[in-house]
């Protein structure tokens, strides 16, 4: 069976939302893990830009953008709804959270990291901009159990990535926060039959490489 081709990097943010969504829909794609220091020519050619993720349909249609693999991925099968198909402007509402997070956010999280990497002494003011954002994902889960509602949608699979790099920089600061609601819905994804298999360690692609069949079909995964 001809199977589309995912180009992924195991710990990119970006490369695991794609992969989180292609598992909860069911979908099932020939996973390609590389380095960033050795891109493979067929991945360049196909996306020029080099970075992961880029996913080749069995269209030859070529994907680069990591919201746009989810969004392609829940639109070939969403057994669990989520894009909220019974609210016709969910999906709009869903991706302005996103954005928001990936426009905003990213960049306070990129300098609150590097700032613990390098010890800057700006540390605690770029953990506080990240802050303005997780106040609103704690208000949120105070009103239903995940983001947008009680059951999951894209925007918690988009953000997980975020939220779980912003735990690990800081974890004793992070671990005695005032998020205990995020905290909660942050260890119910890491502890998760989903994440495991999402997060899974396969050998570096190469040419003549066995393939490596990623993905999915029991919908009864979060």
């Amino acid at each position: 069976m001809v199977l589309p081709i995912l180009y992924s990097l195991r710990n990119c943010p970006y490369a695991i939302r794609a992969r989180l969504a292609i598992y909860a829909s069911g979908q099932q794609v020939q996973l390609r893990d590389i380095v960033l220091s050795n891109k493979p020519a067929d991945m360049l050619r196909a996306s020029p830009k080099g970075t992961v993720p880029v996913l080749l349909t069995t269209d030859d249609v070529v994907i680069d953008q990591s919201l746009a693999i989810m969004r392609w991925a829940f639109c070939q099968s969403d057994p669990n709804d989520y894009l909220n198909k019974a609210q016709p402007m969910a999906v709009d509402k869903m991706l302005a959270v996103i954005a928001l997070f990936d426009n905003e956010f990213k960049g306070y999280l990129e300098k609150y990291r590097s700032s613990k990497r390098y010890h800057e002494p700006s540390l605690v003011d770029d953990r506080r901009q990240c802050e303005r954002y997780l106040t609103d994902l704690e208000q949120r889960l105070s009103l239903h159990r995940y983001l947008m509602s009680d059951k999951p949608s894209l925007v918690d699979l988009a953000l997980m990535p975020y939220i779980r790099q912003f735990a690990r920089v800081e974890r004793q600061w992070y671990l005695q926060s005032p998020y205990p609601r995020l905290r909660q819905w942050l260890d119910g994804y890491l502890q998760s039959r989903m994440f495991s298999k999402v997060m899974a360690q396969h050998p570096l692609w190469q040419d003549n490489a066995k393939v490596v069949i990623f993905g999915s079909d029991d919908s009864r995964d979060r």
